[in-house]
């Protein structure tokens, strides 16, 4: 399996818990699908004090895991959101 682009895209997005609009990350997203997952190299700004859960709300948002061999994020559906 391929590794994921290291540089990765440029544009950066920004991800809220859905429930209290607290922000997450800043995250290089590619394509203008769903948020599915976060690789980790590409989170560039990260205000979670504990990984996957929300600082303010204390939700669980998502689920760490290895995607084609990268650390990253599955984000549970509907916890998030982003702009």
């Amino acid at each position: 399996m391929a590794q994921p682009n290291k540089k990765g895209p440029i544009k950066t997005v920004d991800i809220f818990c859905s429930s209290c609009k607290t922000q997450l990350f800043k995250y290089r997203k590619g394509g203008k699908g769903a948020l599915v997952k976060c690789f980790k190299e590409r989170i560039s700004q990260d205000f979670t004090k504990i990984p996957c859960i929300c600082p303010s709300c204390e939700r669980a948002f998502a689920r760490p895991a290895l995607i084609r061999g990268a650390p990253a994020y599955k984000m549970i559906g509907g916890k998030v959101t982003f702009k």
